[in-house]
């Protein structure tokens, strides 16, 4: 084995903090806030910053950014764990940054996990910042609007990171191979699809990510001078079974159709075989959400109005919980878009309107239902003769009233199946356009 690697295998310090960013030009991802121009650059720039709370996913540079602010600032720093440190602890530091104070100086306190915090903790910090003894940056990975007293919250500003994406981790893991603090002194070959398959596995998670590559590095094949790192390789060390595939690509759309169309031929099975195929590849769950919501009323529409609501309910136990836990809520949603009953009446309704309204761009309003906010639309009719459908004295609260443009009377687009709910929505539907035959002018 490689001198490095021996002096990797002795180091308790893990690759992902050997190449710790030490300055916002070495800091990857986040450039709504970081990139230039941008307001928290800015601020860290100038040295200028407020109490502030960083929230986002693990591995995303909530306490690398903390660590740039500390090596930028003129202020007293200090670093202080959530999990660790109680009401007493919290004490001594706010004494100390009253002294600090006290001399013209200004301390920063980093909250490492701030949400763990109890609500006592919490309102301790609370005078101190009111009166700007202390500069809070905290780092979460919770919904700050649940997890931090109110009264503390209003008084920081939140900043939101992002998982990193495929391409950000990418490049993070190319440097970990030509970074003499990372493997840089080494000759590796690793395939470019390789470094993304671990890219993707790591799920916007760069701690997970460089992880990852150094299990791959230390267990990959020595051949010579050289370290060969293969699909096996990472096979093992993930303890999955490479499934690589370009989310841009061919196999990306191959496998959403997939999934799409096992759920609109109602077959669950195949439907969940296809979700397990995206989500074990490194598919982001929140894309298959979505198109599950599409889902919900291209194919089922009103024959389940239901499923709507799950699949929206799926995407934001996604949104909250993430990989791995979120992939029961995707299967279910799944299963129930399978087996619902199906209707693509809501989707052809929109296009024959779209075809319509492409072609009929300047049809004009009906007077009797435009808005009249002044005396001078009031004078020129609009609104004029316009009938309150909820007073209207028959059964089904129905006026004589047209509301399409006249080059369009008696166009129809909705034309409602009978499957599941779908036929009761028919039903009345025929007793409207029944009453509307007899009744309209």
């Amino acid at each position: 084995m490689s001198k490095l690697l021996n002096e990797n295998l002795d180091n308790n310090k893990p690759l992902a903090a050997r190449l710790r960013p030490q300055t916002l030009d070495d800091f990857v991802g986040q450039e709504h806030l970081l990139g230039e121009g941008k307001a928290l650059r800015r601020l860290i720039e100038a040295d200028k910053i407020s109490s502030m709370i960083f929230w986002g996913p693990p591995g995303v540079g909530k306490t690398t950014l903390a660590g740039i602010i500390a090596k930028r600032t003129q202020a007293q720093f200090i670093n202080f764990s959530a999990v660790t440190g109680g009401i007493k602890e919290i004490r001594e530091v706010m004494k100390s940054a009253d002294q600090t104070q006290n001399f013209g100086g200004k301390t920063i306190l980093f909250v490492d996990e701030i949400h763990r915090f109890n609500k006592a903790q919490q309102d301790a910090f609370l005078p101190f910042v009111e009166k700007g003894s202390i500069i809070l940056i905290g780092a979460t990975t919770e919904n700050p609007s649940f997890e931090i007293n109110g009264a503390l919250l209003s008084r920081c500003k939140v900043f939101v990171l992002k998982p990193l994406t495929p391409q950000d981790i990418f490049k993070l893991l190319t440097h970990a191979l030509k970074s003499p603090a990372g493997f840089g002194d080494e000759i590796i070959e690793c395939e470019p699809e390789i470094l993304m398959a671990i890219a993707e596995f790591a799920n916007g998670d760069a701690r997970t990510a460089l992880s990852t590559l150094e299990m791959a590095v230390l267990n990959g094949e020595i051949v010579k001078d050289k370290i060969i790192i293969t699909h096996e390789t990472f096979e093992q060390c993930t303890s999955r079974k490479s499934l690589l595939y370009d989310k841009s690509g061919e196999e990306h759309y191959n496998l959403i159709s997939a999934l799409h169309k096992s759920m609109r031929n109602s077959d669950p099975d195949a439907a969940v075989y296809w979700l397990a195929r995206m989500l074990e590849a490194g598919e982001d769950p929140l894309y298959i959400a979505r198109r599950v919501v599409r889902f919900a009323s291209e194919d089922v529409g009103l024959a389940e109005p239901n499923a709507l609501a799950m699949a929206v309910a799926a995407y934001q136990a996604c949104h909250f919980i993430g990989m791995p836990e979120c992939t029961v809520h995707l299967t279910q949603a799944v299963i129930h878009m399978a087996i619902a009953p199906k209707s693509n009446a809501l989707d052809v309704a929109y296009m024959r309107a779209r075809k319509d309204a492409l072609e009929h761009l300047a049809e004009p309003v009906p007077e009797v239902i435009r808005n009249a906010p002044t005396k001078l639309m009031k004078e020129l009719g609009y609104g004029k003769g316009y009938q309150y459908a909820h007073d209207a004295k028959n059964d089904l609260k129905l006026t004589n009233m047209q509301c399409l443009p006249d080059a369009l009377q008696g166009r129809e687009y909705y034309s409602p199946t009978e499957q599941g709910q779908e036929a009761k929505y028919k039903a009345r539907l025929d007793k409207i356009k029944d009453w509307k035959r007899n009744n309209l002018n």
